[in-house]
Formats: structure tokens, sequence, C-alpha cells
């Protein structure tokens, strides 16, 4: 692609300054990686004291049910 070739083009209509923005400013926006700050590890403590995520079913689950992870 050269520095002359637009990255993207108005194939129908005709928009106004604005829309034109708006557009650009949503391009932009999608574009990025999302930044924020990085997930913060949960203690085994805190943990403890959540439902279990996955319940499992068959033999041996209810007794499983209680053993630590």
């Amino acid at each position: 692609m050269s520095a002359e070739e637009p990255l993207f083009r108005v194939v129908r209509g005709v928009p106004t300054a604005e829309e034109l923005a708006a557009l650009v400013g949503a391009i932009v926006t999608r574009s990025r990686p999302i930044a924020g700050p990085p997930p913060v590890a949960t203690s085994a403590w805190a943990r403890s004291g959540r439902p279990a995520s996955t319940a499992v079913a068959g033999p041996g689950a209810w007794r499983a049910s209680t053993l630590p992870r």
C-alpha cells in the first residue's frame, strides 16, 4: 500500500465531515487493543469461599465435590 492510497473509501452516498469523523473514530477505536490493568490473581483463600465453577456428575462426584482443588 502506498502513502497515496487511502485506508478506506466511501462507495455510496456523500457523507458530511462529521459523519466521516465519526467513522474514522469508530475504526480507530475498534482497531486498538483493549488496554487495561492486568488481571489480579485471586488468592486460594478467596477462591475457597466461592462456589465451584464446574459441577461434574457421575460416579464419585459427590465425594469429589468436597475435595480441595
